[in-house]
């Protein structure tokens, strides 16, 4: 298991502006992910090195963003004001993962603008909509990887969350994370829950160390 991926959310009134912001810190320019008709979401996502990437999401007005985890995640961290709202680890097969959480992986589908279509297993949402330290899986299906869309020139180097729960620790993956020597977790103390979740990232261009919150 590795690190896929991390997710950002942004109102749909703000997203335009992040993902420039965003980009602009990072030196890569996002494309237009497209709709997740599924979750009712819609994201923008920028290539990192290692095959990671950066995903700015943000919730629509459809019936989905209220009635799927994956939706009702986006809905709430905008509605806290936005920002950091996961990190995503992949793996070659969920079946050890479902068995540990005792739940299924739902299908994940996204068409981008230019017609092609996207397909992955993801697992563990409700754990992150519950305690937003938490991370949640991917199996990708389709090959088109979005770190493969554009040209990448940061890595990410830290990522610090916050934590109320010890427990996190023995989620599934994340000890091969930590030993994942070009990435650092630290780990912060949280007060309550609701200060739970990634506080901070920090990417590597060059030789220039950059930090967003």
């Amino acid at each position: 298991m590795r690190l896929d991926h991390i997710s950002y959310a942004a109102s749909h009134d703000q997203i335009s502006d992040v993902v420039n912001r965003i980009g602009s810190q990072i030196g890569t320019a996002f494309i237009d992910g497209g709709v997740h008709p599924k979750f009712g979401t819609r994201n923008f996502t920028a290539p990192l090195l290692n095959g990671q990437y950066i995903e700015v999401v943000c919730p629509m007005d459809h019936p989905a963003t209220d009635s799927t985890p994956f939706g009702r995640s986006v809905k709430k961290k905008v509605n806290e004001g936005g920002g950091w709202l996961s990190w995503v680890i992949s793996s070659t097969n969920l079946d050890s993962i479902e068995k540990e959480l005792g739940r299924k992986a739902v299908d994940g589908k996204r068409k981008k603008p230019d017609g092609t279509e996207l397909s992955w297993k993801q697992l563990g949402v409700l754990s992150t909509l519950v305690d937003a330290s938490q991370p949640f899986y991917v199996e990708w299906i389709s090959q088109n990887h979005p770190s493969q869309d554009g040209i990448p020139v940061a890595a990410i180097t830290k990522i610090n969350i916050a934590i109320n729960n010890q427990n996190i620790l023995k989620v599934p993956g994340v000890e091969s994370i930590e030993k994942n020597n070009d990435l650092n977790i630290c780990w912060l103390e949280a007060e309550n829950n609701d200060q739970a979740g990634i506080v901070s990232v920090e990417f590597i261009i060059g030789s220039t160390i950059i930090s967003l919150q």
